[in-house]
């Protein structure tokens, strides 16, 4: 079975230091932190498009850039600093170690950008399970990112996955819509901003209170 993960609030709760780095980037970058952010499933292709709208900005992939480096500097920064209390969410590893072992193939699906994903996964000590993925920077559309990551897992795999035999797991409403986006069921987990009750609403096909419920 192909497992898809989101990261943020599903396998680690980072304490907000990816906040902070996006909005200290956006104060070296355009000069101010710009709107308030609302991360819970979006992409960081998605935040820099509405930080280019909002400064009134025509997007220019340099500057876009510039925003990246400043954020990954400030993200492994804050992430190696123990006032944000970040931390992996239980179960997690446990769950990692027993899927792999039973055969299934795990890879990312977040609306990170790909180096600021293998950031958070290193610095929790758990980018050796995943092999592939869909980030933030291969489409602002979250809802876009379930084909590039089943294409990459088909391609790193050698093999081809039906559609009953792929599984999102995320945190998120937009969790959600994404694995309904190319026809898969999601596994939503209440670890992040949202109850169960809320991820029921959402349309999530099954709701757990942590991973150490999970089971196939």
């Amino acid at each position: 079975m192909l497992i898809l993960f989101d990261i943020d609030g599903t396998l680690v709760d980072a304490g907000g230091a990816g906040l902070t780095a996006l909005q200290d980037a956006a104060i070296e970058v355009f000069g101010e932190a710009g709107p308030p952010l609302d991360l819970a499933g979006g992409t960081d292709g998605a935040i820099l498009r509405g930080f280019f709208e909002y400064f009134g900005r025509k997007y220019d992939p340099v500057v876009g850039e510039e925003f990246y480096q400043s954020y990954l500097s400030r993200l492994k920064e804050n992430l190696r600093n123990p006032s944000y209390g970040g931390r992996l969410l239980e179960g997690v590893e446990t769950l990692l170690a027993s899927l792999r072992r039973e055969g299934h193939c795990l890879g990312l699906l977040t609306g990170n950008i790909e180096r600021g994903a293998m950031v958070k996964v290193s610095h929790y000590g758990i980018a050796d399970y995943f092999q592939f993925g869909a980030y933030g920077d291969d489409h602002w559309n979250r809802n876009k990112l379930g084909p590039i990551a089943l294409g990459r897992a088909e391609k790193s795999t050698g093999i081809k996955f039906s559609e009953n035999e792929i599984l999102v797991i995320g945190d998120t409403p937009k969790d959600v819509a994404c694995a309904h986006a190319f026809g898969v069921k999601c596994v939503a987990v209440a670890t992040g901003q949202f109850n169960e009750e809320e991820l029921v609403a959402s349309g999530a096909d099954t709701t757990i209170s942590n991973l150490k419920a999970f089971s196939l």
